[in-house]
C-alpha cells in the first residue's frame, strides 16, 4: 500500500514539475528576452487559461503527503519552514504579477509587475531545484551535533546557509555549493521547457529566436548534467547501486537522456509541440532517477545517530492508506475530466485570448 501510494505522490509531483514548470520558464522567458509589448501579451497569452489550474497539483501532492506519509510531511514542513514560506511569497507575486498588470494601462505599472512576475519565476525555477538538492543530499536528522541527537530522530531545522557553504558539514544548510547547482540546472530546463511551450502555444515572432536559445542553452544543460553525475560521488559514494541492483530502473535516465538529445533538433522539428514533448521527458526522466536512486528513503540521514526516513516509517496506518484509495479514485476521474475540458477549449495557438486585458 505504501508504494501505491508513494507512485501517487511522484506522479502528481512529475505532474506539477512538467505543468506548471512551463509557467515558470515562461516568465523567465518574459523577463529575459521579451522585450516588445507583443511579445509579452504572446507569452502570457500562452499560459494565462493554465497557469492556476497546474498549480493545483502541487496542493494536491501536499494534501497525499499529508494524508499518506504524515512523518514525512511533519518532518519537511518544519524543517524547511524558511524556504516553503519563501516559496509561498513567491508564487504569490507570480499570480498578482499576471492578474494585476492590466489593471492599470501606465508603463511604470506595467514593468513593476512585469519585473514580479519575471523575478518570482526565476527564484521558484531556482528553489525547486534548490529542494530537489537537498533531499537528495540528505538533511540532519534529530540535530546531531558532536555525535549527540539533540531533537527528536525524525525532526531537523535548517537555516537559509551554513558558513562554509559546504553540502557535507555537520550543521547543514538550505543553500550550499550542491545544491545551488541543481537549482541552476533546474532553471536551466524550465527556461527551455518554458520557450518551447511558447513555440507550441503561439505564433509570436519570438519563436525562432528562442529556437536559438533552446538550442544554446541544450549544450550548456548537457554539460551540468554530466558535471552534476561526477559531483553526485561527492554527495552519495554509491548514487547508482539502485540501478544496478535493479536494471529495470535504467528506464529513466533513458527517458532523460532521450529528451535532452532530442532537444538538440529543436530547429528541425516540423510540429511546434515536439519540442515540449522532450522538454517533458527530460523533466519526468530526471525526476523518476533522482527518486529511484534514492529509494527506499524519502529524506536520507546525513549522520549516522538516526536513520534515514525511508518509504515505510513515515507511512500512515494501512487501514488510513487503503480507505483513500476510494476517494482517490473519484478525485482523479473528476481532475482528468476537468482537465480534458480545459485543454480542449484551449486547444490550437493562443494568440488572440487576450488574458490580462482590462
Amino acid at each position: 500500500m505504501e508504494i501505491f501510494w508513494y507512485i501517487v505522490l511522484i506522479f502528481m509531483l512529475a505532474t506539477y514539475v512538467v505543468l506548471d514548470g512551463y509557467d515558470f520558464g515562461a516568465g523567465i522567458i518574459h523577463l529575459f528576452f521579451a522585450k516588445k509589448e507583443k511579445d509579452k501579451k504572446a507569452i502570457t497569452n500562452a499560459i494565462g487559461p493554465f497557469w492556476d489550474a497546474n498549480e493545483v497539483w502541487l496542493i494536491a501532492a501536499g494534501g497525499i503527503l499529508f494524508f499518506a506519509f504524515p512523518t514525512l510531511y511533519a518532518s519537511s514542513f518544519s524543517g524547511f519552514y524558511l524556504p516553503l514560506i519563501m516559496i509561498l511569497w513567491l508564487l504569490i507575486f507570480r499570480a498578482i504579477g499576471l492578474e494585476l498588470r492590466g489593471q492599470i494601462h501606465h508603463p511604470m505599472w506595467e514593468a513593476i509587475w512585469d519585473r514580479a512576475f519575471g523575478i518570482a519565476s526565476l527564484l521558484l525555477a531556482l528553489f525547486f531545484g534548490i529542494a530537489l538538492g537537498n533531499v537528495v543530499r540528505g538533511v540532519n536528522l534529530g540535530m546531531v551535533k558532536d555525535g549527540v541527537s539533540t531533537q527528536e530522530a525524525h525532526y531537523f531545522f535548517l537555516p537559509l546557509w551554513n558558513p562554509t557553504f559546504s553540502p557535507q558539514a555537520e550543521q547543514l544548510g538550505i543553500i550550499d555549493w550542491f545544491t545551488i547547482l541543481l537549482g541552476i540546472i533546474s532553471v536551466i530546463v524550465l527556461t527551455i521547457h518554458g520557450a518551447n511551450w511558447i513555440i507550441y502555444k503561439t505564433n509570436s515572432a519570438l519563436n525562432p529566436k528562442l529556437k536559438d536559445v533552446i538550442f544554446k542553452l541544450n549544450f550548456v544543460l548537457l554539460a551540468l548534467v554530466i558535471f552534476s553525475l561526477f559531483i553526485w560521488h561527492i554527495i552519495e559514494p554509491k548514487p547508482f547501486h539502485n540501478f544496478i541492483d535493479y536494471p529495470i530502473l535504467w528506464v529513466f535516465p533513458l527517458i532523460t537522456f532521450i529528451g535532452l538529445f532530442g532537444l538538440f533538433n529543436i530547429k528541425r522539428f516540423k510540429k511546434d509541440g515536439l519540442g515540449f514533448l522532450f522538454s517533458s521527458l527530460f523533466l519526468v526522466g530526471g525526476l523518476a532517477s533522482t527518486v529511484a536512486s534514492i529509494f527506499p528513503n524519502v529524506l536520507p540521514s546525513t549522520n549516522n545517530v538516526n536513520p534515514s526516513l525511508t518509504l515505510y516509517n513515515v507511512a500512515a496506518d494501512a487501514y488510513g492508506l487503503s480507505v483513500g484509495i476510494i476517494w482517490f479514485v473519484i478525485a482523479l476521474i473528476l481532475v482528468i475530466v476537468y482537465f480534458i475540458i480545459q485543454y480542449k477549449v484551449f486547444s490550437g495557438k493562443m494568440d488572440d485570448v487576450g488574458y490580462g486585458e482590462h
